[in-house]
C-alpha cells in the first residue's frame, strides 16, 4: 500500500469554512489542535480517501474531512479499533462517518437526500487521535496498523 496524505484541513468555527494547513499536531484523546472537533473523543479526526470524493466531483474538504488521503479507498470500511499511522500521529479508528443531509446543504446539492444516500460507505472513518508523537504533514504516509485489543 503506498496510502499518503493528499490534504489537511481544520475547521476553526463550526459551519464557517474549513482552512487547508500544511501540518497539524494532535490532541490525544481528541482531535487536531485548533480544530473545532480537538475535545471532541469519538468525532475528532474525519479521514476520507481522494477516491470518494472525486465519485461525488467534490475537492479536499467538501466532506468537512480534516485529512484527506490517496490510496487506501476502503477508508470508511475500517474495522473500529483499527490504527492508522500518519506521520507523527496515530489514530484509532471509532467507525463509518454516517452521511447526514446537512452535507449537501452545504455544498447546496439539489437532492440532499440523493447526496447523502450517495456517500452511504463513503463518508470517511471517524476517528480520535490515540498518540501524538509529532505533527502528520502533506505527502506523510498512511499506515494502517493492527486493531490493538480493547
Amino acid at each position: 500500500m503506498n496510502a499518503h496524505v493528499v490534504s489537511l484541513q481544520l475547521h476553526e468555527i463550526k459551519c464557517a469554512p474549513i482552512r487547508a494547513v500544511d501540518e497539524v499536531e494532535g490532541t490525544v484523546g481528541g482531535g487536531l489542535v485548533g480544530d473545532s472537533h480537538e475535545a471532541r473523543p469519538t468525532r475528532g479526526v474525519l479521514v476520507v480517501d481522494r477516491t470518494s470524493l472525486e465519485a461525488h466531483g467534490l475537492v479536499a474538504g467538501d466532506l468537512r474531512e480534516q485529512i484527506t488521503i490517496d490510496g487506501l479507498g476502503d477508508v470508511t470500511g475500517l474495522p473500529a479499533g483499527t490504527r492508522l499511522r500518519i506521520g507523527g500521529i496515530t489514530l484509532r479508528v471509532n467507525g463509518p462517518c454516517e452521511p447526514c443531509t446537512h452535507i449537501g446543504d452545504m455544498l447546496e446539492v439539489g437532492d440532499r437526500e440523493s447526496f447523502r444516500q450517495s456517500l452511504i460507505g463513503r463518508r470517511g472513518a471517524l476517528c480520535t487521535v490515540a498518540a501524538a508523537d509529532g505533527p502528520a504533514r502533506l505527502g506523510d504516509r498512511v499506515e494502517v496498523l493492527e486493531p490493538v485489543p480493547a
